[in-house]
C-alpha cells in the first residue's frame, strides 16, 4: 500500500476497456481482445487530494488528455487478464513516482584534500607550459 493514496481505492477510480491486439498468437489473435486500455480520470478522482492533482497536472502535462484522464494500454502478454494486471502496475507506478517529493540536494563544500590536489596540478600544468615556452 502507497502512503501517497490508497492503491484499492485508487482501483475502483480506473475504466478499462479491450481491443484485439497485434504481437504473439497467431490466428488465436485475430479471435480475442487481449489488449488492455485504462483510463484513469485526475480531475474526477475522490482518491487524490487537490494538492496531488495540481502536481499531476504539472508533471504528467504530456501525458494527460484534454479531459485530463491518463490513458495507457498493455498488449505485450497473450492474456487479457496479464495485460489488466501490467496496465494498472505502469499506472500506480506512474502516479507513485510523479507524486514522490524528489530529495533535496543539500550543498557541500569541496574538501581541503581537494582543493590542495587542485592547485598543485594547476602549478604542475603551469610550470610544464613554462618549460615550452623556454624552448622557443
Amino acid at each position: 500500500m502507497s502512503a501517497l493514496f490508497p492503491l484499492d481505492d485508487l482501483r475502483k477510480e480506473l475504466s478499462f476497456s479491450v481491443s484485439r491486439s497485434g504481437g504473439p498468437g497467431g490466428q488465436h489473435v485475430n479471435k480475442v481482445s487481449t489488449k488492455v486500455t485504462v483510463k484513469f480520470d485526475v480531475n474526477g478522482s475522490k482518491v487524490l487530494t487537490d494538492d496531488q492533482k495540481l502536481v499531476l497536472f504539472q508533471k504528467l502535462a504530456s501525458s494527460l488528455t484534454k479531459d485530463g484522464c491518463i490513458v495507457l494500454s498493455a498488449q505485450e502478454k497473450r492474456s487479457q487478464l496479464l495485460n489488466r494486471e501490467e496496465v494498472v502496475s505502469k499506472l500506480e507506478s506512474m502516479l507513485i513516482k510523479a507524486l514522490t517529493p524528489r530529495k533535496r540536494r543539500k550543498p557541500t563544500k569541496p574538501t581541503k584534500g581537494s582543493k590542495e590536489k587542485r592547485i598543485t596540478t594547476k602549478k604542475r600544468d603551469s610550470e610544464k607550459k613554462a618549460r615550452r615556452r623556454e624552448s622557443f
